[in-house]
């Protein structure tokens, strides 16, 4: 495994469209193209091409079975940024702020 290349990984995460596919894999990883389709307002070449800059980043990978080709999460390279951006902010800190602002915002709406 090579290093790991932030600006790719910040450029994918940087997509709403890439995002819900991180999140859909996250809740059921190993999911054929149609199945990432499904409910979503975006054609099978958008989804397509969405998960090729995934692969790109390291950020999804895909595995053949049979005629099925599986997409699968790999969360080492979120992992990796977060320990390097967050870590060296005070957890608890973001944890009381996090919490304000969430709550400040359920207010407001």
């Amino acid at each position: 495994m090579g290093t790991i290349d932030d600006d790719a990984v910040f450029r994918a995460l940087a997509d709403a469209n890439r995002r819900r596919l991180l999140d859909r894999l996250h809740r059921k990883n190993g999911q054929t193209l149609g199945e990432l389709c499904e409910g979503l307002e975006m054609t099978r070449q958008a989804v397509a091409k969405h998960l090729k800059v995934l692969e790109q980043a390291n950020l999804v990978s895909w595995q053949r079975r049979g005629r099925e080709k599986l997409h699968f999460i790999n969360p080492v390279p979120i992992n990796a940024i977060a320990e390097r951006w967050i870590r060296k902010f005070e957890r608890r800190r973001l944890a009381a702020l996090s919490a304000l602002k969430n709550k400040l915002e359920g207010e407001n709406r």
